[in-house]
């Protein structure tokens, strides 16, 4: 039996599967140190699912510590950086595009030294030990204890990051040293952005994944521990201790892997509504569908794997806004701010909706860097560099995709009205009306407009029937305009609607043809969690030659995969490879081809358990 937990901003949700049989499931409010919300859940499913602690054989969980650090700017480790380029990318130096926050919580140490190749694998110029013996001096100084590497072209050519790691660590051998060619893809910045932050994360990886750990102890669990990787598959403990940047994202796959396997689809758009945020991926194959270019994490630009999400801010615990005169924050209830009839407007249908509301809808600040986004980097890849659609989104949660609103925005200013994006988050059953609070919450719009019934409906049946009618219109337009905006082709996609938030939405969607929600639609992401496979993937220039043929770097890209899946905690005698891609890169010179290889096969329990003695637990 498997153990399926999913920690989101305002919910955190479990679930106990036998096989492919859900025996029970369990949605508790995410607490403030977020680890204490998993020890609850766990002692609560495993009470409801009466199941012996020895039976159940792996506890797979999806978190957002790491994304809420760097977002907050919280926990994170000074860091150094080492980049092996030079004569090469001295005008564009390591951190150029890091906001001010983050270089002040990570206090970096910058060092460019010799190294780097071309895209062939041509030497830019030759390692220098010496060199590098005086950096590892500088960062002993420091006080330093992770330190990221790059190299250019190192997705084609990995040995100077690997020798500059081995003399680094000779030098200091307690270094936690990230190398880039293991995190990110082709373009020096983005890809080098990425190491860094995984770099400055190990310290708290170290200590989120010991705390997890204790959590299973305490409970009396023995069983080992993965965590959710952004592509759907899982990583052992270990593997999340030396790459924390994998588990970005995590939320929004798990509730996609979730949705296809209670929908028993492969191919959808899956619609994840929780308690703050909405988000919207696409399922190609049973697994997310990767965005392409960069993806901004926190105002910094990074290349790594990622899913392509869009992602608003709006939930169950959304404030009603900007209508009949309600501002968030202001106090309502039955005897309070009476008059949300069409006469109470006031001054409120006239201040633009939701498109007045600064800098952050409109893709402000970092979203319109100009220039830098238009720079292929160091690597010289140019044309990805240049964000397009999408990837520009800035996502209520540092990544993904709200930036740019769309018409649902603007139907706001002509309505007076907007759901969203501020939320009572998990006080939810403390301030929304249903629950006796004093605010107006999209879960009040859907309890009073029967859709859902939480709380005590007798407190919002004093809303005005024509507020309730347009805030569930203007939600079911808002994630209407999402899907569609989703789809890469003229054919439709059928709708898949899961997550606690999902009594939001009425029974169908504005132009959608398809819309379902599958059993258990409430603790998807769970679900997801606990079906995962372990993962591994290549994504990387070759060049192809008459002594290297294109079938040579096929077969060397799929080994690459299965071995970075093994090296994960698959059973390497499960392991598959499911998708291959390659393009042609025509703007670089020589024959050369980028190679995506994606492989999966199942968890390998027997080299995972553990050997320690049977943990004391204790019943709350």
């Amino acid at each position: 039996m498997r153990v399926g937990i999913d920690v989101g901003g305002t919910h955190t949700d479990a679930v106990l599967m036998d096989q492919t049989t859900v025996v029970a499931e369990i949605k508790t409010a995410t607490t403030h140190d977020v680890t204490g919300g998993v020890v609850t859940a766990l002692r609560r499913l495993l009470a409801a699912g009466q199941v012996d602690r020895a039976r159940i054989t792996a506890v797979m969980i999806g978190t957002t510590h790491f994304t809420n650090a760097l977002v907050t700017g919280r926990g994170l480790a000074p860091t150094a950086v080492v980049r092996l380029a030079l004569p090469a990318t001295a005008a564009l130096p390591p951190l150029v595009d890091w906001p001010h926050r983050l270089l002040t919580a990570i206090r970096p140490s910058v060092h460019l030294c010799d190294g780097g190749h071309e895209f062939d694998g041509r030497p830019i110029s030759p390692l220098n030990p010496e060199q590098l013996k005086r950096v590892a001096a500088a960062i002993e100084a420091s006080g330093i204890r992770s330190v990221a590497v790059s190299s250019v072209f190192s997705p084609v050519n990995t040995e100077l990051e690997e020798q500059a790691a081995a003399i680094l660590r000779a030098e200091l051998p307690y270094l936690h040293i990230s190398l880039s060619h293991q995190i990110g893809r082709v373009g020096l910045v983005e890809r080098e952005n990425a190491t860094v932050v995984n770099a400055c994360l190990r310290d708290l990886a170290d200590d989120i994944v010991e705390a997890f750990e204790q959590a299973l102890r305490t409970v009396g669990v023995a069983a080992p521990l993965f965590l959710s990787q952004n592509d759907g598959t899982l990583m052992d403990a270990d593997h999340c201790r030396r790459y924390p940047v994998a588990t970005f994202a995590s939320g929004p796959t798990n509730s996609m892997r979730g949705a296809a396997f209670l929908a028993d689809r492969a191919d959808c758009a899956v619609v994840d509504i929780g308690g703050t945020t909405t988000d919207v991926g696409v399922l190609t194959g049973g697994y997310p569908r990767a965005a392409i270019g960069e993806v901004d994490i926190g105002g910094v630009r990074t290349n790594f794997r990622m899913p392509d999400v869009l992602s608003i801010g709006l939930g169950g615990g959304s404030h009603v806004t900007h209508a009949l005169g309600y501002r968030p924050g202001m106090e309502y209830g039955p005897n309070r701010q009476q008059g949300w009839g069409s006469d109470g407007r006031g001054e409120a249908d006239r201040q633009g909706g939701a498109d007045s509301r600064g800098e952050a809808d409109r893709n402000g600040g970092a979203d319109r860097r100009g220039g830098r986004d238009r720079h292929g980097g160091s690597d010289g890849y140019g044309g990805s560099g240049r964000q397009g659609g999408r990837d520009r989104h800035g996502g209520s949660d540092g990544y993904g995709g709200s930036g740019r609103q769309g018409g649902a925005d603007r139907q706001a200013s002509r309505d007076g009205l907007a759901v969203g994006p501020q939320s009572v988050g998990y006080q939810l059953t403390e301030q929304a009306l249903v629950f006796g609070g004093s605010v107006l919450t999209a879960t009040d719009l859907a309890v009073a407009a029967g859709l859902a019934d939480i709380g005590d409906p007798a407190l919002v049946r004093h809303l005005d029937p024509d507020l309730v009618r347009r805030g569930i219109d203007w939600m079911a337009a808002r994630v209407a305009d999402l899907v569609e905006r989703m789809r890469v082709s003229a054919a439709p996609l059928p709708v898949i609607i899961v997550g606690g938030g999902s009594v939001l939405m009425p029974a169908e969607l504005p132009g959608i043809p398809s819309v379902h929600r599958p059993e258990h639609h409430a603790v998807a992401n769970a679900i997801g969690a606990a079906i995962g496979q372990i993962g591994g993937d290549v994504d990387r220039l070759f060049a192809i030659t008459a002594t290297h043929t294109r079938e040579d770097v096929l077969d060397q890209a799929r080994t690459e995969a299965v071995e970075r899946a093994v090296a994960a905690g698959a059973a390497r005698d499960t392991v598959d490879v499911v998708e291959i891609d390659e393009v042609h890169v025509g703007y670089l010179p020589g024959n050369a081809v980028r190679v995506r290889v994606k492989a999966v096969g199942d968890l390998d329990l027997a080299r995972h358990s553990r050997t320690e003695e049977e943990p004391q637990w204790v019943t709350p």
